[in-house]
């Protein structure tokens, strides 16, 4: 559950729009060819100084979870505290056995749960990962055509 609220919270703290490429305004008259100039000398000097490359991490495929989430034992501990709460409560009712196994199966759904909720946040983790990563390389970006004369939006 700390893992879900994490990945949420990274998530709101890096909004799509902040991946999304800076828009150029020339406020100092410079022409078209030379602000294309300028374009591609800071999409250069920024590739450089952050080690990104946006073709190459647009290209990339963003890593991505699919399948029955499995592997983190969220199940088995599920079971295991559903059989325990049910062996309480079949001991009470007069079968502890039946209220362990009945504990066990609606612990293990429960473990599932979770297990799809860890698994999603880790998808959704990666994706702020890579949102994060484009940012940066548009704050260089940004950084030097302001640099050159140019307003940043």
């Amino acid at each position: 559950m700390k893992r879900l609220a994490t990945a949420i919270a990274l998530s709101l703290a890096v909004p799509a729009t902040l991946a999304q490429q800076p828009i150029v305004y020339p406020a100092k008259g410079q022409s078209a060819s030379q602000q294309q100039r300028d374009q591609n000398d800071c999409r250069a000097w920024a590739q450089s100084s952050t080690g990104i490359d946006p073709a190459q991490l647009a290209s990339a495929p963003v890593p991505q979870e699919s399948g029955p989430a499995t592997g983190g034992g969220e199940r088995a501990r599920g079971a295991a505290r559903g059989a325990v709460g049910g062996v309480a409560i079949g001991a009470i009712a007069g079968d502890a056995g039946k209220g362990a196994a009945i504990g066990a199966v609606a612990g293990t759904m429960a473990g599932g749960r979770r297990a799809r909720q860890n698994q999603a946040a880790r998808n959704d983790q990666a994706q702020a990962d890579r949102q994060g990563t484009m940012n940066t390389y548009y704050r260089a970006y940004g950084a030097c055509m302001e640099g050159r004369g140019y307003t940043i939006k």
